[in-house]
């Protein structure tokens, strides 16, 4: 009963803060996705129409409901021998928030950043130990900055050639959410999570590719949040 009830509260604190922080900046009452007129707290919690354009709230909102709670079971049977329930709990609501925001609005919000890199300094001393924490974030952040350096250059030159502007391939959000994965990982196993996310980056991009010419929908340089591979990448070691 316990995990069941930890994570069905975790996941209304997901979707809370996935729906508003993007949209208002602040912890602010919600409101409806649809006709943003804001929402009663009970209709909120509990997924009722909107009262004033009368639609149901996200569908979204019902898979994240659902599966935090999966999670949370799961977990609480499984615990990972390294991090046991509590900090592996912890370490997974944390990243749903950050993989749900990017999913949905590609943007990894620095407020959000700045939390996880408190959360993975504490937890990443008492796993590694501080040293290793630190050069763990240094080695995440330095890594991930070249690439968005690259990124940003090839995307200038690409611009030029095609006159007209390309989305980048990777954001800051991405630079700064590697450097907090790094404190959670500690070093050298950053390098694994980051290799990791590249290999799961690469073998989902190949299959959404492959998606879009099937369905002939494709475009070059269709940009894909990469926020995710990232987790799933760090997420791997951490839970393994």
């Amino acid at each position: 009963m316990i995990p069941v009830i930890l994570g069905w509260l975790a996941a209304w604190l997901v979707n809370y803060i996935s729906d508003v922080l993007p949209v208002t900046r602040s912890l602010s009452q919600p409101a409806c996705p649809h006709c943003a007129v804001n929402t009663e707290w009970r209709d909120y919690l509990f997924f009722r129409r909107c009262q004033a354009c009368g639609k149901f709230w996200r569908f979204r909102a019902i898979v994240v409901q659902v599966l935090t709670l999966v999670i949370a079971v799961y977990i609480w049977v499984n615990p990972p021998a390294r991090l046991g329930f509590w900090i592996a709990f912890t370490i997974l609501v944390y990243m749903l928030v950050v993989m749900v925001i990017d999913l949905e609005h590609r943007i990894v919000m620095h407020p959000i950043s700045l939390a996880g890199a408190a959360l993975g300094l504490a937890i990443g001393t008492m796993l590694h130990g501080l040293p290793e924490t630190l050069a763990g974030g240094v080695a995440g952040l330095g890594f991930m900055y070249i690439l968005y350096a690259l990124g940003q250059l090839f995307s200038k030159q690409l611009a030029k050639r095609r006159g007209e502007p390309i989305e980048d391939a990777l954001g800051f959000g991405d630079v700064t959410l590697s450097g907090v994965l790094g404190l959670f990982l500690g070093w050298p196993l950053i390098l694994a999570g980051l290799l990791g996310s590249i290999l799961i980056g690469g073998l989902i991009s190949l299959l959404i590719v492959i998606a879009m010419l099937v369905t002939k929908r494709y475009q070059a340089f269709t940009a894909i949040p990469y926020a995710p591979f990232l987790i799933l990448g760090a997420l791997y070691i951490l839970l393994k």
